[in-house]
């Protein structure tokens, strides 16, 4: 729980109040390698935050898997989009690794931003940062080589890159894994 609250605490001040308020709203839970968090066409009702472990986010589109994003320890994990106004996910995201995490329901959350002093400023400064991150992401996708989207990949993820296989990375950085092989050889040979 000390990594949530100061993962929180990055965005706004806590009181011991607040605290506790956050201890009582938060539940934990073991996910194992492979289980989803959340699947397609069901609503996201949670936002995870992860104490140990990795996810990735993934569509199945023309019967391919394409990765979307990935996100790691200290980290929140939430179908925005779903969880918002309740609606059924287009995503589906999956344990990469045994995780532990903390959840927190669309009702708590609302108790949350009532009940904590600065709760609705946290919901708006994190939001505002998921929006920044999709922003570039789709900018560097239509915009970026493939190259600078793995050195991308590479600044983003600096120590997570050995624990996700390689198709999901080619996945999403929008190319081949065959691509990515030749990039990563080239790569290899400037140092």
């Amino acid at each position: 729980m000390d990594m949530l609250l100061k993962a929180i605490r990055h965005y706004i001040p806590l009181s011991s109040d607040d605290e506790a308020i956050i201890r009582s709203l938060f539940r934990v839970e073991k996910m194992q390698k492979g289980q989803h968090l959340l699947q397609a066409g069901n609503v996201c009702k949670n936002i995870f935050f992860i104490e140990q472990g990795l996810v990735r986010y993934y569509a199945i589109t023309d019967g391919e898997e394409k990765t979307s994003y990935f996100n790691k320890e200290g980290e929140f994990v939430c179908d925005y989009a779903s969880f918002l106004p309740q609606k059924p996910s287009k995503i589906n995201i999956q344990a990469l690794e045994t995780c532990t995490v903390y959840f927190i329901s669309h009702n708590n959350m609302q108790l949350f931003y009532e009940r904590v002093k600065y709760g609705e400023r946290f919901g708006r400064l994190g939001l505002e940062d998921v929006y920044v991150n999709l922003i570039n992401q789709v900018n560097s996708l239509y915009n970026d080589p493939p190259e600078l989207r793995y050195q991308n990949f590479l600044t983003r993820f600096p120590d997570t890159g050995q624990r996700i296989p390689q198709y999901y990375i080619a996945s999403y950085i929008g190319i081949k894994p065959q691509s990515l092989s030749r990039i990563r050889k080239r790569m290899s040979g400037k140092n």
